[in-house]
């Protein structure tokens, strides 16, 4: 069985090939007890800065493993591993139709796992293309408008396709491999597989989308777009039909649902349909952005530039008294901000990074917890109005032009207008107190976490940040309650799945799930 070796450390800018030479002179081998070695995970350790090091872990073959083991068994570094059995796939012959809703990461990966037992589905994305989703996006940046079925939320790759394009999640997976792989055969970068902190970039991920859907279509799917699921037909009490743009019925014995977070008339005609949903917490908040020479000189105590990576941060600040927290999420090194709206008269902000991150900017959400007692109304609909009255209100501050609400961090802190501030946001920004754009409480949490930031990364507060508003698509509002089988509690053949169901968050987790729910659905096949 191979060994895993963690803690091998090099030089930034070092070659991965020294690390056979660390190898063999930490545990004092010789060339030929080492039958091959391989690197399974890198990561930056910039806490002893300016002193940073690429700190490794490598699967290596031995020629006398069990007397290595034995030496060094004890070692915590060292780790002697079963390698995971590859999934099996039993192939299934049905002539039960299948339809899938959203091209996002868990619709894309439902439909990919559910090719692994020889199946196909008619798989329906409202939105377009990705090289015609580009364009409507363009042009909303660049002119202010708003096609509200193409845009950063709705078209072929869900919402992160316009995003950092990271791979990271909290999730232990099994299948985190079998999406990696996936992911790297349509042309993601081979390193996301040992990277400690993967990410493909938006450059990038746009055409492995492309390869994506080209797979599908190769193993006999029928990739529609432009293609939105407006109705459900239910026969003794179990779905029978979907209704595509409000005329055409498909037939169906499972319907996989992965909206997307932002499907709010999917939701609406969820409701209407009685199928339970549940209210569920999100958070919202502001994007800050900050010279990345700044974030790099606080996080590694020098440049980054040539041989490391432009920097990222992770935060938070809870106050126990409240239950409330301030922390950041979805931060983009070397990313820019823009406009993520898909509704008519609301303002969102989102950042994004390319594969390089060579942007002069880093951003982050800056954001605080909300939960259904924060909600108008107590229906499973209520956090979707949340979200909307301050999205409205930021467009209203904005100019009502798509334009978002911003301001110098120092002025956000003192409650006043007046220093210079700068965002990369498009279409544009306009100065404006942004306290008048989101609740009392999460401005007085956010100033009360901004302060605890600087004291974790001095110099996190400075006037060359700009806080740009608002921040709400964090996650979905609302969960679509399904069971242990992956199938709606109240409707069985439904199966929800994703981000925009409520099980999700980011293109990993979103990616799995899909995963989990596709093999749900082989099951019950199999069970027939």
């Amino acid at each position: 069985m191979p060994v895993l070796v963690r803690n091998l450390v090099l030089a930034p800018g070092e070659p991965l090939e020294r690390l056979r030479e660390e190898l063999l002179r930490r545990f004092r081998l010789s060339p030929g007890d080492l039958r091959s070695c391989r690197v399974v995970r890198t990561g930056i350790d910039a806490r002893k800065k300016p002193k940073v090091r690429v700190v490794c872990t490598v699967e290596c073959a031995l020629q006398d493993e069990t007397g290595f083991l034995a030496r060094h068994g004890n070692n915590p570094d060292v780790e002697q591993v079963e390698p995971l059995p590859p999934p099996e796939f039993p192939q299934i012959t049905t002539r039960s139709p299948l339809v899938i809703v959203g091209a996002g990461p868990a619709g894309l990966f439902a439909a990919l796992r559910l090719a692994e037992y020889g199946l196909t589905a008619t798989l329906l994305e409202r939105g377009k293309p990705v090289a015609e989703r580009l364009a409507d996006v363009q042009r909303f940046w660049s002119q202010g408008v708003l096609n509200e079925e193409s845009n950063v939320q709705f078209g072929e790759g869900g919402a992160g396709t316009f995003s950092d394009g990271k791979l990271t999640t909290r999730v232990r997976d099994a299948n985190i491999s079998w999406v990696l792989e996936m992911l790297v055969r349509c042309g993601a970068p081979p390193e996301v597989k040992v990277l400690a902190k993967p990410h493909i970039g938006t450059d990038l991920l746009r055409d492995v989308v492309v390869r994506l859907r080209e797979r599908l279509v190769a193993g006999g799917f029928d990739v529609r777009f432009g293609a939105r699921l407006t109705g459900i037909t239910v026969r003794d009490g179990v779905l029978a039909a979907a209704t595509v743009n409000d005329h055409e019925e498909l037939s169906c014995s499972a319907l996989i649902l992965a909206p997307g977070h932002s499907a709010r008339d999917t939701y609406a005609m969820l409701e209407r349909l009685r199928v339970r949903l549940e209210p569920k917490p999100f958070a919202v908040g502001l994007r800050v952005e900050h010279p990345q020479e700044l974030i790099d000189l606080i996080q590694y105590g020098r440049p980054a530039r040539p041989h490391l990576p432009p920097a990222d941060y992770a935060l938070t600040c809870n106050n126990t008294a409240t239950g409330r927290s301030a922390y950041s999420f979805c931060m983009c090194p070397g990313g820019v901000l823009m406009a993520g709206a898909s509704e008519a008269g609301g303002v969102v902000t989102n950042g994004m990074s390319n594969h390089r991150r060579n942007s002069p900017h880093a951003n982050s959400a800056l954001v605080v917890n909300v939960g259904p007692a924060d909600f108008p109304g107590s229906g499973p609909l209520a956090g979707v109005e949340f979200q909307r009255e301050w999205e409205r209100r930021a467009y209203e501050a904005g100019g009502g032009n798509y334009h978002a609400p911003g301001q110098n961090l120092l002025d956000f802190l003192d409650g006043r207008l007046g220093r210079r501030y700068a965002s990369s946001y498009r279409p544009g920004v306009r100065e404006c107190d942004l306290a008048t754009v989101l609740p009392g409480f999460v401005i007085e949490m956010l100033r009360e976490g901004i302060r605890s930031f600087d004291r974790k990364m001095k110099g996190f507060v400075t006037g060359e940040a700009t806080l740009t508003g608002v921040e709400t698509r964090t996650s979905a509002p609302l969960r679509i309650v399904r069971g242990e089988d992956c199938q709606s509690v109240s409707l069985r053949g439904l199966y929800p799945a994703g981000e925009g169901a409520g099980y999700a968050g980011g293109i990993m987790s979103a990616a799995l799930d899909g995963v989990r729910v596709a093999d749900a659905v082989a099951k019950r096949l199999l069970a027939q």
